[in-house]
């Protein structure tokens, strides 16, 4: 299950679902409006094994990671978010829950850089 952060822009929604790339954004389908950062991780242990996409920085933190889910930093301006949603998904290393489950992600125009489960350093995924 893909989720978006409440504060993405519509138009982004709108070519994610125009790429038939199916998500819940919390405020609309999930959670409510004003949803503060500490009560989004007690809202993705409800759901099963959810990739959350957020534009907050502060998501990009190790003590984060679990394996019952995947967080997703997109370090790019809000209004490229939809397009780097999809060539997330779409990267050979993240293509799959099992391949998200228990990352914390963070993406940006140099790659992917990811802290695995139980990695003691950030990976590099630099982009094809």
């Amino acid at each position: 299950m893909i989720i978006l952060d409440e504060n993405f822009p519509d138009s982004q929604r709108q070519l994610l679902k125009s790429w038939r790339i199916s998500f819940k954004q919390i405020a609309f389908e999930l959670g409510r409006e004003g949803l503060k950062d500490d009560g989004i991780i007690p809202l993705l242990h409800q759901l099963k094994n959810p990739t959350f996409f957020t534009l907050d920085s502060d998501f990009f933190k190790p003590k984060l990671r679990h394996g019952q889910y995947c967080l997703v930093y997109l370090d790019v301006g809000q209004y490229e978010s939809a397009s780097f949603i999809r060539r997330t998904l779409k990267h050979p290393d993240f293509n799959t829950k099992a391949k998200r489950m228990g990352n914390i992600i963070r993406v940006s125009h140099k790659g992917v850089i990811v802290w695995k489960m139980h990695a003691a350093e950030k990976e590099l995924y630099p982009w094809d």
